[in-house]
């Protein structure tokens, strides 16, 4: 066998499928496993993986996730993660905790950043500090400011995980894993129940470290174009220190049920009487990969596409407003499918658990049509092919899925080779072998382990939460003594002591990181050149894709008048999703799944520099093949041009899932729905975003909903006059992306789509925007809040300079992370400096303040007037702020972002003015910048959506609007 730096090779393979080649690897000191993955690809991923199965619902787990993070053996600060964050080139650095394991990865294009990033997190994992008062600030503790009280907790995982409770979405999937692993630990919630997670000891936390945090619990990955022999020797040096550990981490598999069972829970929905029913199917390890590359296929057919036969007939049956349920599960020792309807008057609950038994009955006996398989399988194949994970590093991606068959004993490599099954599933089907229908027989109608789970609207039930809390602490402090009292007190006053003292210089300096001499002085040029079409503006990018072109046609939404914006987000979804004059809404949807990688839609905003009208586009972004691009852009044409709107059925759907979708939304991404609102206030394309996209745009939708039944002719004389008013070359610009040659084959075609579109370009609308409130409180039922305040620095006298970067990002990672989250208790906080708007914005995420929230905020300034920063702070600052501005991006999105700086004025000269002033940053920038803000702090304006009840005690004088 080949030895190399203690690890024993056990098997090699070339992945053709990703370019690459896999060695599995065991080291022979500890019994660690490793995955080592050679490829070209210069953004590099490690991580390492253990398996950490919960026996309660205290929230162990992700408590630990958290707390490990908190300073290690060699890295002795409070955050070396923060630290990180602050002054790393990092492409990503998070961690994970999931039903069965908890993932630590990081990513970078630097070798010597990537190697720092190794070097403290395994320290982090494996050698952390773990101390009480880390236990407490990152799981729960009390709080008495009082002897008399009142007594209350905090913590960062229980206020992230009240957050959690409140979302719909998130308490109908816990419901359903639980409901289906009745005899697992997938049947606990291992991120935490709030009403559980005080239980947790600091024993007992610290006995899960001992148990599953060892080499010989862990799955080791590396993947990039770094030297492999450099990762080993890395690994074992620190590995030296770990002997063999035997521990049993197994999940075990949940035994199959005899007959289908009913489950019914609650949520808070506020005055909406609609709940949501969803039908659940256990089904076989996700370590039979043929299989689940089948029913990944099979799930595409069912509802993957508007036309799809089970979406459809869930959608058509005005039972409910949008699908619910996670569809299917693959990251899990065993697979699951759920499907169902949110929006359900629950009288109706067996009409839809009866229309799916119906609909996928029908489909086992007829079989579904033969465009239909080749839409979910070209669909699956492309996604397989492309590999496209956005800003998610692509190691990274394969390391998860690999991990579906690794944690579980099986072959790693499997899940990443997917031409084998691929294959023999394309020759089962072409041999005629009814594999969809066999697949609907064995799995889902002849499957018993099938669950049933309602949720329950309970328009009380987060004040009976918050009551109940309330009344347990009570209790509490009533059991206390004074001395015991007195103990709470100190607790929570030394626990304040240590998270107001700052780290040493000498602990600081433990954390590695790069120099400025090691930062590139000039940014990496992204590929352009102008095409020649009767468009406003072509830009072609030559980018090595794969073969793939990706393609974005932006329509100037600057003609639209304002009554109109509220609807284009509609007008793009209705372009793809009502057929054509050649073909229906189904055959359509058909076409763009056979032809193409997907086509879609997508609004950006944003001011312009040094330009009076805002940049506003509707972008209709599709990717296909090279050689299926002449006939994505014969769909483009087909849909600007013929589109037909005149489905009311249709359009309603279409109508009812974005009215869900949005209001779903509200509590997941609260900070958003804040910031939105916010910058509506700072910038006409700001105001412009919120009205297509912000709360604005749900009670145009909300609107909208009763509108199509009361004046339809209206509404699609409406959509007819924003294609009238987008569909011309003379407002698109056309920019597309991929290899050379492809560029080059495709401008014949892409003029001539251009050319039959018709000429010239709408007028500039007049945009008026009204007055908002100075401080607006937004509604919801929810037991956080989101907390934002946003400024004009302009007033202030600010200009931009390239420095200020690292002063925001100094701001978030150091002062709000302090103030807002450590202290605070809130999930996250966030400052966004708008520099093309010259607005900064402040926001907290699964806050349990408000107004110390908006304290924390308004002493922003103060705190940067008064800062001394060292030049090695300063360094830190500006190279994290560096790494923001290098973000790593795939081919597609680099040839967008080229296109978006080039109409928003963000030119090369621009952009490495701004990289010169950034590189050059010191500490009187920060104090500076401080100054401004101060200034302009002082005003501002302020937003929040939360609970009444948090709203209206916080003594603010909110104008306040229910939401909820």
């Amino acid at each position: 066998m080949d030895i190399t730096h203690g690890f024993t090779l056990l098997r090699e393979q070339e992945i053709p499928e990703a370019g690459c080649t896999a060695r599995l690897y065991r080291h022979d000191r500890t019994g660690a496993q490793l995955v080592s993955v050679a490829c070209p690809d210069e953004n590099k991923v490690f991580g390492v993986t253990l398996r950490t199965p919960p026996a309660d619902s205290t929230g162990v787990a992700h408590i630990l996730e958290h707390s490990v993070l908190c300073g290690s053996r060699r890295y002795p600060v409070k955050e070396p993660f923060v630290e990180l964050l602050k002054g790393s080139l990092q492409t990503f650095l998070n961690a994970f905790t999931y039903p069965d394991k908890t993932c630590y990865p990081v990513a970078s294009t630097n070798l010597a950043d990537f190697h720092n990033l190794v070097d403290v997190y395994l320290d982090a994992v494996f050698h952390p500090l773990i101390t009480e008062d880390i236990f407490r600030q990152e799981g729960w503790h009390y709080e008495l400011d009082a002897p008399e009280g009142p007594l209350s907790r905090k913590g960062v995982v229980y206020n992230e995980m009240k957050g959690a409770y409140s979302s719909p979405d998130g308490v109908l999937h816990e419901a359903c894993q639980q409901a289906l692993f009745p005899d697992t630990p997938y049947g606990l919630d291992s991120g935490g129940d709030p009403e559980v997670i005080p239980e947790l000891t600091y024993a007992a936390f610290k006995a899960f470290h001992e148990t599953y945090y060892h080499p010989a619990n862990a799955r080791f990955w590396f993947y990039g174009d770094d030297p492999e022999t450099g990762r080993l020797e890395r690994l074992d040096a620190f590995l030296k220190d770990f002997g063999p550990w035997a521990v049993d981490s197994r999940v075990p598999v949940q035994e199959p049920m005899a007959t289908p069972r009913r489950v019914e829970k609650t949520f808070d929905a506020g005055d909406d009487p609609s709940g949501m029913v969803v039908l659940n199917w256990l089904l076989p390890e996700v370590t039979d990969r043929p299989l689940a590359l089948a029913l990944e296929v099979l799930e595409e057919l069912l509802t993957g596409l508007p036309s799809s036969p089970l979406r459809r007939a869930l959608m058509e049956s005005g039972l409910g407003e949008d699908l619910a349920g996670a569809g299917l599960e693959t990251e899990l020792r065993q697979m699951f499918f759920a499907i169902g309807l949110k929006g359900v008057d629950l009288e109706d609950e067996e009409a839809v658990q009866d229309l799916i038994l119906a609909t996928l009955e029908r489909l086992a006996a007829e079989g579904p049509t033969q465009a239909m398989v080749e839409a979910a399988l070209n669909t699956v194949e492309f996604d397989l092919r492309e590999n496209n994970t956005g800003r998610f590093p692509r190691g990274l991606s394969m390391m998860l899925s690999s991990l579906t068959n690794w944690l579980y004993d099986a072959d790693p490599f499997e899940p990443l080779a997917f031409e084998a099954p691929l294959a023999a599933l394309k020759a089962r089907l072409d041999a005629g072998e009814p594999v969809f229908q066999k697949l609907i027989r064995t799995h889902l109608l002849g499957n018993p382990h099938r669950v049933t789970v309602v949720l329950r609207p309970d328009p009380g039930l987060a004040a009976a939460r918050e009551a109940r809390e309330a009344a347990g602490l009570a209790g509490i402090l009533a059991g206390l003594d004074e001395a015991a009292r007195a103990g709470v007190m100190k607790q929570a006053r030394e626990l304040a002591r240590l998270q107001e003292t700052p780290d040493s210089p000498e602990a600081l300096a433990t954390i590695p990181r790069l120099e400025l001499a090691d930062i590139p002085r000039e940014e990496k040029p992204i590929p352009a050149r102008a095409g020649a079409t009767a468009a406003a503006m072509t830009r072609l990018h030559d980018i090595p894709a794969r073969g793939i072109v990706y393609l974005d046609a932006g329509l100037d939404l600057t003609c639209v008048p304002q009554r109109l914006l509220p609807l284009v987000p509609l007008f793009g979804r209705a372009l793809f999703e009502m057929g054509t004059a050649r073909e229906d809404f189904a055959e359509l949807s058909m076409r763009i799944a056979r032809k193409t990688g997907g086509m879609g839609s997508e609004i950006f905003t944003s001011t312009a520099l040094e330009a009076a009208a805002p940049v506003a586009r509707l972008f209709l972004h599709g990717k296909a093949t090279a050689a299926n691009a002449p006939e994505m852009l014969d769909i483009l044409r087909d849909v600007l041009l013929t589109a037909r709107f005149d489905d009311r059925e249709r359009f309603r759907l279409m109508v009812s899932e974005e009215k869900a979708r949005m209001e779903q939304s509200l509590v997941p991404s609260g900070h958003m729905v804040v910031l939105s609102r916010l910058r509506a206030r700072a910038s006409l394309a700001g105001w412009a975003a919120e009205r297509m996209g912000g709360l604005e745009a749900l009670q145009a939708v909300r609107a909208l909903a009763a509108e199509v039944d009361s004046d339809w002719p209206g509404v699609l004389a409406r959509l007819e006059e924003l294609r009238g008013l987008l569909a011309r070359s003379g407002g698109m610009v056309l920019n597309v992306t991929g290899d050379a040659a492809d560029l080059a084959a495709l401008e014949g075609p892409l003029a001539d789509f251009a050319a039959a579109l018709p000429a010239g370009a709408a007028p500039a609308a007049a945009w008026t925007p009204g007055p908002l409130p100075a401080r607006e409180g937004l509604t919801i039922p929810a037991r956080v809040n989101y907390v934002g305040k946003i400024v004009d620095l302009t007033d202030a006298g600010w200009a931009f300079n390239g420095a200020d970067l690292a002063a925001v990002k100094y701001a978030r990672m150091g002062y709000l992370w302090e103030k807002v989250r450590v202290r605070g208790g809130a999930y996250g906080a966030f400052c966004v400096l708008d520099r093309f708007a010259g607005s900064l914005a402040f926001t907290s995420y699964r806050d349990p303040a408000l107004a110390g929230t908006l304290a924390a905020f308004d002493g922003a300034g103060a705190f940067f007037k008064a800062l001394e920063l060292s030049a090695d702070e300063v360094a830190k600052a500006v190279i994290g702020a560096v790494g923001d501005m290098d973000a790593h991006l795939l081919p597609d999105a680099q040839g967008l972002t080229a296109l978006l700086r080039e109409l928003t004025g963000d030119t090369p000269e621009r952009r490495q003015t701004m990289r010169e002033e950034l590189l050059g940053a010191s500490a009187a920038d920060f104090r500076a910048m401080g100054e401004r803000m101060d200034a302009a702090l002082a005003g501002g304006q302020v937003v929040v959506l939360g609970s009444a009840e948090a709203i209206e005690a916080s003594g603010l004088d909110f104008d306040v609007t229910r939401v909820l």
